[in-house]
Protein backbone atom coordinates (compact mmCIF):
# COMPACT_ATOMS: atom_id res chain seq x y z
CA UNK A 1 0.00 0.00 0.00
CA UNK A 2 1.61 3.71 -1.10
CA UNK A 3 0.68 7.08 0.32
CA UNK A 4 0.60 10.18 -0.82
CA UNK A 5 0.29 13.63 0.96
CA UNK A 6 -0.90 17.04 -0.31
CA UNK A 7 -0.30 18.96 2.34
CA UNK A 8 -2.05 22.50 2.10
CA UNK A 9 -1.49 25.57 4.84
CA UNK A 10 0.74 26.62 7.88
CA UNK A 11 3.68 24.89 9.70
CA UNK A 12 0.76 23.24 12.08
CA UNK A 13 -0.38 21.20 9.33
CA UNK A 14 3.26 20.52 8.12
CA UNK A 15 3.96 19.16 11.50
CA UNK A 16 0.21 17.39 11.26
CA UNK A 17 1.25 15.45 8.05
CA UNK A 18 4.58 14.51 9.22
CA UNK A 19 2.72 12.81 12.68
CA UNK A 20 0.13 10.63 10.00
CA UNK A 21 3.48 9.97 8.14
CA UNK A 22 5.19 8.27 11.34
CA UNK A 23 2.36 6.33 12.11
CA UNK A 24 1.68 4.75 9.06
CA UNK A 25 5.28 4.32 8.61
CA UNK A 26 5.32 2.25 11.91
CA UNK A 27 2.33 0.43 11.22
CA UNK A 28 4.92 -0.88 8.04
CA UNK A 29 2.72 1.51 5.29
CA UNK A 30 4.56 3.02 2.80
CA UNK A 31 4.98 6.71 2.67
CA UNK A 32 5.59 7.60 -1.43
CA UNK A 33 6.98 11.44 -2.61
CA UNK A 34 5.29 11.31 -5.86
CA UNK A 35 1.43 11.56 -6.60
CA UNK A 36 2.01 9.25 -9.61
CA UNK A 37 2.92 6.23 -7.49
CA UNK A 38 0.32 6.29 -5.02
CA UNK A 39 -2.51 4.10 -4.46
CA UNK A 40 -4.33 6.51 -1.53
CA UNK A 41 -3.93 10.10 -1.79
CA UNK A 42 -4.73 11.85 1.79
CA UNK A 43 -5.24 15.86 1.06
CA UNK A 44 -4.55 17.82 4.51
CA UNK A 45 -6.90 21.03 4.22
CA UNK A 46 -6.18 24.58 5.32
CA UNK A 47 -9.50 26.38 6.74
CA UNK A 48 -8.02 29.84 6.56
CA UNK A 49 -8.80 30.73 2.45
CA UNK A 50 -11.58 29.25 0.76
CA UNK A 51 -9.21 28.53 -1.96
CA UNK A 52 -7.47 26.17 -0.42
CA UNK A 53 -10.94 23.77 0.37
CA UNK A 54 -11.83 24.73 -3.47
CA UNK A 55 -8.60 23.04 -4.69
CA UNK A 56 -9.22 20.06 -2.58
CA UNK A 57 -12.99 19.36 -3.90
CA UNK A 58 -10.99 19.82 -7.45
CA UNK A 59 -8.17 17.53 -6.44
CA UNK A 60 -10.69 14.67 -5.28
CA UNK A 61 -12.61 14.30 -8.01
CA UNK A 62 -9.64 14.27 -10.38
CA UNK A 63 -8.30 11.31 -8.24
CA UNK A 64 -11.18 9.41 -8.33
CA UNK A 65 -11.64 9.43 -12.12
CA UNK A 66 -7.94 7.58 -11.92
CA UNK A 67 -9.30 5.07 -9.50
CA UNK A 68 -7.13 6.45 -6.68
CA UNK A 69 -8.42 6.37 -2.92
CA UNK A 70 -8.28 9.43 -1.41
CA UNK A 71 -8.52 10.97 2.14
CA UNK A 72 -9.23 14.25 3.52
CA UNK A 73 -7.71 15.70 6.64
CA UNK A 74 -7.10 19.32 7.93
CA UNK A 75 -8.76 22.43 9.38
CA UNK A 76 -11.80 22.02 6.47
CA UNK A 77 -12.11 18.40 7.43
CA UNK A 78 -13.06 18.51 10.78
CA UNK A 79 -16.60 20.99 9.31
CA UNK A 80 -16.99 19.87 6.51
CA UNK A 81 -16.77 16.03 7.03
CA UNK A 82 -20.55 15.54 5.33
CA UNK A 83 -19.52 17.53 2.37
CA UNK A 84 -16.27 15.77 1.56
CA UNK A 85 -17.84 12.26 1.68
CA UNK A 86 -20.87 13.70 -0.83
CA UNK A 87 -18.33 14.50 -3.02
CA UNK A 88 -16.28 11.19 -2.82
CA UNK A 89 -13.54 10.84 -0.49
CA UNK A 90 -13.12 7.66 0.96
CA UNK A 91 -12.02 8.48 4.74
CA UNK A 92 -12.23 11.84 6.42
CA UNK A 93 -10.36 12.87 9.95
CA UNK A 94 -10.57 15.81 11.83
CA UNK A 95 -7.49 17.52 13.52
CA UNK A 96 -7.64 16.05 16.69
CA UNK A 97 -7.86 12.50 15.39
CA UNK A 98 -4.72 12.27 13.55
CA UNK A 99 -3.95 8.65 15.40
CA UNK A 100 -7.14 7.31 13.15
CA UNK A 101 -4.68 7.24 10.27
CA UNK A 102 -3.79 3.68 10.09
CA UNK A 103 -7.34 2.42 10.18
CA UNK A 104 -8.51 4.94 7.95
CA UNK A 105 -5.88 3.90 5.17
CA UNK A 106 -6.59 0.18 5.41
CA UNK A 107 -10.24 0.94 5.18
CA UNK A 108 -11.30 -0.10 8.85
CA UNK A 109 -12.42 3.56 9.60
CA UNK A 110 -14.32 6.48 7.33
CA UNK A 111 -15.12 9.27 9.26
CA UNK A 112 -13.96 10.53 12.37
CA UNK A 113 -13.74 13.96 13.79
CA UNK A 114 -14.01 13.16 17.85
CA UNK A 115 -10.75 14.25 20.01
CA UNK A 116 -8.12 12.17 20.91
CA UNK A 117 -5.76 15.17 21.34
CA UNK A 118 -4.76 13.29 24.57
CA UNK A 119 -3.97 10.32 22.67
CA UNK A 120 -1.66 11.63 19.90
CA UNK A 121 1.90 10.94 19.77
CA UNK A 122 2.82 14.12 18.99
CA UNK A 123 6.81 13.84 19.38
CA UNK A 124 6.95 11.36 16.67
CA UNK A 125 10.22 10.79 15.22
CA UNK A 126 9.42 8.86 12.48
CA UNK A 127 8.01 10.63 9.43
CA UNK A 128 9.91 13.86 9.91
CA UNK A 129 10.23 15.92 6.40
CA UNK A 130 13.74 17.37 7.33
CA UNK A 131 17.02 15.79 8.92
CA UNK A 132 18.11 19.06 10.70
CA UNK A 133 15.62 21.17 11.32
CA UNK A 134 12.14 19.98 13.41
CA UNK A 135 8.69 21.02 13.93
CA UNK A 136 7.44 20.24 17.99
CA UNK A 137 3.86 21.00 18.61
CA UNK A 138 3.59 22.74 22.20
CA UNK A 139 -0.08 23.83 22.21
CA UNK A 140 -3.16 23.14 20.31
CA UNK A 141 -6.20 25.10 19.73
CA UNK A 142 -6.93 28.64 20.33
CA UNK A 143 -9.04 30.77 22.90
CA UNK A 144 -9.18 33.87 21.18
CA UNK A 145 -12.20 33.66 19.37
CA UNK A 146 -11.23 36.52 16.47
CA UNK A 147 -14.77 37.23 14.79
CA UNK A 148 -13.00 36.44 11.32
CA UNK A 149 -11.09 32.97 12.17
CA UNK A 150 -12.21 29.33 11.92
CA UNK A 151 -9.38 28.29 13.76
CA UNK A 152 -10.91 27.62 17.34
CA UNK A 153 -13.77 26.05 15.64
CA UNK A 154 -11.52 23.57 13.63
CA UNK A 155 -8.87 22.73 16.01
CA UNK A 156 -10.46 23.30 19.19
CA UNK A 157 -9.91 25.00 22.43
CA UNK A 158 -5.91 25.37 24.03
CA UNK A 159 -4.18 22.49 25.26
CA UNK A 160 -0.74 22.77 26.14
CA UNK A 161 1.72 19.39 26.80
CA UNK A 162 3.36 18.54 29.28
CA UNK A 163 6.80 20.48 29.21
CA UNK A 164 8.03 17.65 30.68
CA UNK A 165 7.05 15.64 27.21
CA UNK A 166 8.45 18.55 25.14
CA UNK A 167 11.69 18.66 26.73
CA UNK A 168 12.27 14.75 26.07
CA UNK A 169 10.76 15.56 22.69
CA UNK A 170 14.18 17.73 21.39
CA UNK A 171 16.45 15.79 23.21
CA UNK A 172 15.72 12.90 20.75
CA UNK A 173 15.67 14.92 18.19
CA UNK A 174 19.24 16.47 19.25
CA UNK A 175 20.35 12.39 19.25
CA UNK A 176 19.16 11.80 15.89
CA UNK A 177 20.62 15.10 14.42
CA UNK A 178 18.08 18.07 14.19
CA UNK A 179 19.82 21.08 15.33
CA UNK A 180 16.97 24.16 14.75
CA UNK A 181 13.80 23.67 16.58
CA UNK A 182 10.52 25.34 15.76
CA UNK A 183 8.10 25.23 18.38
CA UNK A 184 4.43 25.81 17.23
CA UNK A 185 1.09 26.48 18.09
CA UNK A 186 -1.81 28.82 16.88
CA UNK A 187 -1.15 30.88 19.83
CA UNK A 188 2.51 29.78 20.77
CA UNK A 189 2.59 32.67 23.54
CA UNK A 190 -0.29 30.85 25.34
CA UNK A 191 1.50 27.69 26.41
CA UNK A 192 1.21 26.82 29.47
CA UNK A 193 -1.73 29.07 30.55
CA UNK A 194 -4.27 26.02 30.78
CA UNK A 195 -1.94 23.67 33.13
CA UNK A 196 -1.62 26.39 36.01
CA UNK A 197 1.85 24.96 37.27
CA UNK A 198 4.09 27.98 36.19
CA UNK A 199 4.42 26.49 33.09
CA UNK A 200 4.95 28.93 30.21
CA UNK A 201 6.83 29.46 26.78
CA UNK A 202 9.61 31.48 28.60
CA UNK A 203 10.51 28.63 31.43
CA UNK A 204 10.49 25.83 28.19
CA UNK A 205 13.36 28.13 26.79
CA UNK A 206 15.42 28.21 29.75
CA UNK A 207 15.21 23.94 29.95
CA UNK A 208 16.03 23.06 26.32
CA UNK A 209 18.58 25.68 25.90
CA UNK A 210 20.13 23.67 28.34
CA UNK A 211 19.85 20.53 25.72
CA UNK A 212 23.24 19.87 23.78
CA UNK A 213 23.16 19.60 19.64
CA UNK A 214 20.19 22.67 19.20
CA UNK A 215 22.38 25.48 17.56
CA UNK A 216 18.67 27.72 17.50
CA UNK A 217 15.54 28.23 18.46
CA UNK A 218 12.28 29.67 16.64
CA UNK A 219 8.48 30.17 17.73
CA UNK A 220 5.87 31.03 16.04
CA UNK A 221 3.13 32.32 16.18
CA UNK A 222 2.46 34.91 18.89
CA UNK A 223 -0.27 36.87 19.66
CA UNK A 224 -0.05 40.31 20.90
CA UNK A 225 -1.08 40.74 24.22
CA UNK A 226 0.12 37.40 25.30
CA UNK A 227 3.66 38.05 24.79
CA UNK A 228 5.34 38.42 27.56
CA UNK A 229 8.10 40.44 29.33
CA UNK A 230 9.44 37.44 30.62
CA UNK A 231 9.72 36.13 27.42
CA UNK A 232 11.56 39.17 25.80
CA UNK A 233 13.93 38.90 29.01
CA UNK A 234 14.85 35.20 28.26
CA UNK A 235 14.87 35.73 24.15
CA UNK A 236 17.49 38.65 24.73
CA UNK A 237 19.59 36.90 27.14
CA UNK A 238 19.60 33.70 24.93
CA UNK A 239 21.57 34.05 22.02
CA UNK A 240 20.54 31.30 19.89
CA UNK A 241 16.86 31.95 19.97
CA UNK A 242 15.67 33.87 17.49
CA UNK A 243 15.50 37.59 16.85
CA UNK A 244 12.22 37.41 14.73
CA UNK A 245 8.94 37.84 16.31
CA UNK A 246 6.01 36.92 14.16
CA UNK A 247 3.29 39.62 16.09
CA UNK A 248 0.11 39.64 13.82
CA UNK A 249 -1.42 42.94 14.00
CA UNK A 250 -4.22 42.18 11.37
CA UNK A 251 -5.22 45.91 11.19
CA UNK A 252 -3.95 49.71 12.74
CA UNK A 253 -7.10 51.03 13.13
CA UNK A 254 -8.22 50.50 16.83
CA UNK A 255 -11.99 50.59 15.77
CA UNK A 256 -11.27 47.73 13.47
CA UNK A 257 -9.38 45.69 15.83
CA UNK A 258 -12.42 46.21 18.35
CA UNK A 259 -14.37 44.78 15.21
CA UNK A 260 -12.44 42.01 14.69
CA UNK A 261 -12.15 41.17 18.50
CA UNK A 262 -8.51 41.38 18.64
CA UNK A 263 -7.64 41.64 22.47
CA UNK A 264 -5.47 44.81 22.48
CA UNK A 265 -5.02 48.52 20.71
CA UNK A 266 -2.94 49.76 18.07
CA UNK A 267 -0.88 51.77 20.71
CA UNK A 268 -0.72 48.70 22.98
CA UNK A 269 0.84 46.93 19.66
CA UNK A 270 3.32 49.72 19.55
CA UNK A 271 4.45 50.00 22.78
CA UNK A 272 4.94 45.93 22.53
CA UNK A 273 7.29 46.28 19.94
CA UNK A 274 8.90 49.08 21.45
CA UNK A 275 9.64 46.96 24.64
CA UNK A 276 11.05 44.19 22.08
CA UNK A 277 13.58 46.71 20.42
CA UNK A 278 14.69 47.94 23.55
CA UNK A 279 16.07 44.62 25.12
CA UNK A 280 16.78 43.64 21.61
CA UNK A 281 18.07 45.85 18.90
CA UNK A 282 18.99 43.60 16.43
CA UNK A 283 14.76 42.14 16.52
CA UNK A 284 13.21 41.85 13.39
CA UNK A 285 9.29 41.74 13.27
CA UNK A 286 7.03 39.74 11.44
CA UNK A 287 3.02 39.63 10.65
CA UNK A 288 0.12 39.33 8.88
CA UNK A 289 -2.62 41.92 8.00
CA UNK A 290 -6.30 41.68 6.64
CA UNK A 291 -7.32 44.07 3.89
CA UNK A 292 -10.67 45.11 3.65
CA UNK A 293 -12.50 43.96 6.66
CA UNK A 294 -15.65 44.89 6.64
CA UNK A 295 -16.28 48.31 7.75
CA UNK A 296 -13.09 49.31 7.04
CA UNK A 297 -12.77 53.10 6.21
CA UNK A 298 -10.02 54.80 4.61
CA UNK A 299 -9.33 56.60 7.22
CA UNK A 300 -8.95 52.77 8.63
CA UNK A 301 -6.95 51.63 5.76
CA UNK A 302 -4.49 54.84 6.61
CA UNK A 303 -3.99 53.84 10.06
CA UNK A 304 -3.32 50.72 8.96
CA UNK A 305 -0.54 52.15 6.59
CA UNK A 306 0.90 54.33 9.14
CA UNK A 307 0.86 51.16 11.51
CA UNK A 308 3.34 49.35 8.83
CA UNK A 309 5.62 52.50 8.61
CA UNK A 310 5.96 52.81 12.20
CA UNK A 311 7.10 48.81 12.76
CA UNK A 312 8.99 48.53 10.10
CA UNK A 313 7.99 44.49 9.04
CA UNK A 314 11.07 42.49 7.89
CA UNK A 315 8.43 39.70 6.08
CA UNK A 316 4.39 40.89 5.88
CA UNK A 317 1.46 38.67 5.07
CA UNK A 318 -1.25 40.22 3.25
CA UNK A 319 -4.36 38.96 2.17
CA UNK A 320 -8.25 40.67 1.53
CA UNK A 321 -11.21 39.71 4.00
CA UNK A 322 -13.38 36.74 2.43
CA UNK A 323 -16.03 35.65 5.03
CA UNK A 324 -15.21 31.98 6.44
CA UNK A 325 -18.41 30.43 6.86
CA UNK A 326 -19.28 29.71 10.40
CA UNK A 327 -17.51 32.75 12.07
CA UNK A 328 -19.11 35.99 13.84
CA UNK A 329 -17.93 38.35 10.67
CA UNK A 330 -19.91 36.08 8.58
CA UNK A 331 -22.64 35.53 10.24
CA UNK A 332 -23.07 39.38 11.45
CA UNK A 333 -21.16 42.11 9.00
CA UNK A 334 -21.42 42.78 5.48
CA UNK A 335 -18.96 42.10 3.90
CA UNK A 336 -19.39 46.22 2.15
CA UNK A 337 -15.99 46.53 1.05
CA UNK A 338 -15.41 46.12 -2.72
CA UNK A 339 -13.14 43.85 -4.20
CA UNK A 340 -11.88 46.57 -6.05
CA UNK A 341 -11.10 48.75 -3.12
CA UNK A 342 -9.85 45.58 -1.42
CA UNK A 343 -7.15 45.02 -4.45
CA UNK A 344 -6.32 49.03 -4.39
CA UNK A 345 -5.36 49.04 -0.63
CA UNK A 346 -3.57 45.66 -1.34
CA UNK A 347 -1.24 47.07 -3.98
CA UNK A 348 -0.25 50.04 -1.86
CA UNK A 349 -0.06 47.79 1.22
CA UNK A 350 2.57 45.85 -0.47
CA UNK A 351 4.21 48.60 -2.44
CA UNK A 352 4.71 50.17 0.90
CA UNK A 353 6.00 46.69 2.50
CA UNK A 354 8.33 46.17 -0.74
CA UNK A 355 10.07 49.77 0.04
CA UNK A 356 10.73 48.87 3.51
CA UNK A 357 12.18 45.14 3.33
CA UNK A 358 14.36 47.02 0.39
CA UNK A 359 15.68 49.47 2.75
CA UNK A 360 16.02 47.60 5.77
CA UNK A 361 17.68 44.52 3.77
CA UNK A 362 20.35 47.00 2.30
CA UNK A 363 21.13 47.59 5.14
CA UNK A 364 23.05 44.49 5.43
CA UNK A 365 25.74 45.19 2.59
CA UNK A 366 28.87 44.58 2.80
CA UNK A 367 28.66 42.76 6.06
CA UNK A 368 28.68 39.11 7.08
CA UNK A 369 25.75 37.04 8.58
CA UNK A 370 25.28 33.94 10.19
CA UNK A 371 23.37 31.24 8.83
CA UNK A 372 22.67 27.65 9.30
CA UNK A 373 22.02 25.91 5.72
CA UNK A 374 18.48 24.64 5.25
CA UNK A 375 18.62 23.20 1.76
CA UNK A 376 20.22 23.73 -2.26
CA UNK A 377 18.48 25.60 -5.32
CA UNK A 378 20.24 24.77 -8.18
CA UNK A 379 23.90 25.50 -7.56
CA UNK A 380 22.99 27.53 -4.65
CA UNK A 381 22.51 26.83 -0.83
CA UNK A 382 20.35 29.02 1.32
CA UNK A 383 19.90 29.51 5.14
CA UNK A 384 18.02 32.16 7.42
CA UNK A 385 19.63 34.65 9.80
CA UNK A 386 18.66 34.71 13.38
CA UNK A 387 16.13 37.67 12.24
CA UNK A 388 14.53 35.37 10.03
CA UNK A 389 16.32 36.81 6.94
CA UNK A 390 16.57 33.88 3.90
CA UNK A 391 20.24 34.21 2.43
CA UNK A 392 21.12 32.50 -0.94
CA UNK A 393 24.89 31.85 -1.76
CA UNK A 394 26.84 29.74 -4.47
CA UNK A 395 28.25 26.17 -3.54
CA UNK A 396 26.98 23.10 -1.97
CA UNK A 397 27.05 22.99 1.82
CA UNK A 398 25.40 20.53 3.57
CA UNK A 399 21.44 21.26 6.01
CA UNK A 400 22.39 21.84 8.80
CA UNK A 401 26.07 23.52 8.62
CA UNK A 402 26.59 26.72 10.38
CA UNK A 403 28.54 29.60 8.00
CA UNK A 404 29.39 33.00 7.83
CA UNK A 405 28.30 34.61 4.02
CA UNK A 406 29.03 38.07 3.09
CA UNK A 407 26.39 39.69 1.78
CA UNK A 408 26.94 41.50 -1.68
CA UNK A 409 23.26 42.00 -3.20
CA UNK A 410 20.45 43.18 -1.69
CA UNK A 411 16.40 42.62 -2.38
CA UNK A 412 13.06 43.35 -1.30
CA UNK A 413 12.98 39.15 -0.63
CA UNK A 414 16.21 37.29 -0.30
CA UNK A 415 19.63 38.28 0.52
CA UNK A 416 22.55 36.70 -1.57
CA UNK A 417 26.40 37.18 -0.81
CA UNK A 418 29.14 34.73 -0.75
CA UNK A 419 30.27 32.57 1.63
CA UNK A 420 33.28 33.73 4.03
CA UNK A 421 33.61 30.84 6.60
CA UNK A 422 32.55 27.85 7.87
CA UNK A 423 31.77 28.30 11.42
CA UNK A 424 31.02 24.71 13.20
CA UNK A 425 30.32 21.57 12.01
CA UNK A 426 27.10 19.87 11.82
CA UNK A 427 25.69 18.79 14.92
CA UNK A 428 26.04 15.73 16.62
Amino acid sequence: MKVFFKTYGCQMNMRDTEIMKGYLLNAGIEVVDNMKDAETVILNTCAVREKSANKAYSLIGRLKKRGIRVGVTGCVAQIKAREFKRRGADFVLGTRALNSIVEAVKGEKDVDVSDHILEIDQSMLNGRDRARHAWVNIISGCDKFCTYCIVPYTRGREISRPIDEIVEEVRALAKTGHNQITFLGQNVDSYGKDLKDGTSLAELFRRVYKIEGIERFWFLTSYPSDLTDELIEVVASHERISRNFHLPPQSGSDRILKLMNRRYTRQEYLDLVARIRKAIPQATIGGDIIVGFPGETDEDFEQTLSLVKAVKFIRLNLAPYSPRPGTVASKFYKDDVPFDVKKRRMAKLSALQHKIMLELNEKLLGTQVEIIVEGRSGTQSYGRTLDNRMVFFEGTIEDGEKVKVKITRSTAGPLYGEISKRVIGIAK
